[in-house]
């Protein structure tokens, strides 16, 4: 007796693909359930899923599958010029990947590199911006987020909420900047204190307090060169 080849509406909603996909993630998925995904509608016999396999069994699997042209693509019974366009542009995107290398990330080794990097972004802004760097162990910069910004005090920048961002990105030190818009960056005694707040915070979780620059108008000051720190 053949085997019945189920529709897509008749699977169970958490079994589609898609459903699986979002509650387990791609590396979950079959390369039919991948490509049923891209593929989106089957036929008036079979599910989007039962075609992609098809389509694999009857072709090699996904490499020959990758390397064909448009008009072998339409050529194969499923796939019509739309499905094969979207194929071509899933395969050129995952080329496209492989090839593309991360971009060099900044490394800070002095109070003037993390100035150069956040002056021209802060030193215009009417409020104050606080912003952390989170850095790797080669003090390279792995990602950035601004906190708080509004007037400056211990209770609107905590140091849990920098230091859970900190960890967040497996950071083993950072780096916080914010800009005084009145163009001064001379540190005023909130700014001391919410500096040793954080430097302590950091010595008991051990994720360093590099620095904690004050970013004026073209002119910065570095709390640890001014050894509050």
């Amino acid at each position: 007796m053949e085997q019945r080849s189920y529709l897509l509406k008749e699977v169970p909603t958490e079994e589609r693909p898609r459903e699986r996909m979002q509650r387990h993630g791609p590396a979950a998925l079959s390369h039919a359930e991948l490509l049923a995904i891209l593929l989106r509608t089957g036929s008036r016999a079979e599910s989007a899923v039962h075609l992609a396999q098809r389509i694999l069994n009857e072709n090699g699997g996904l490499r020959w599958l990758a390397g064909r042209s448009w008009d072998e693509l339409i050529h194969i019974r499923g796939i019509g010029p739309a499905k094969a366009i979207e194929l071509q542009a899933a395969v050129e995107l995952g080329r496209r990947v492989a090839r593309s290398r991360l971009p060099e990330m900044p490394r800070i080794s002095r109070p003037q590199d993390a100035a150069d990097l956040l002056m021209e972004e802060l030193r215009h802004l009417r409020e104050e911006h606080f912003v952390v760097l989170f850095l790797n162990t080669k003090n390279q910069v792995v990602g950035r987020e601004t906190l708080s910004i509004g007037s400056l005090n211990a209770s609107v920048v905590h140091p849990r909420e920098v230091f859970r961002a900190a960890i967040r990105r497996s950071s083993a030190s950072i780096l916080c900047a914010h800009n005084h818009p009145s163009g001064d960056p001379t540190p005023s005694p909130e700014d001391l204190q919410l500096t040793r707040r954080l430097s302590e915070a950091g010595e008991l979780i051990g994720i360093e307090l590099l620095d904690h620059l004050v970013i004026g108008d073209n002119r910065y000051v570095s709390l640890k060169e001014l050894g509050s720190l």
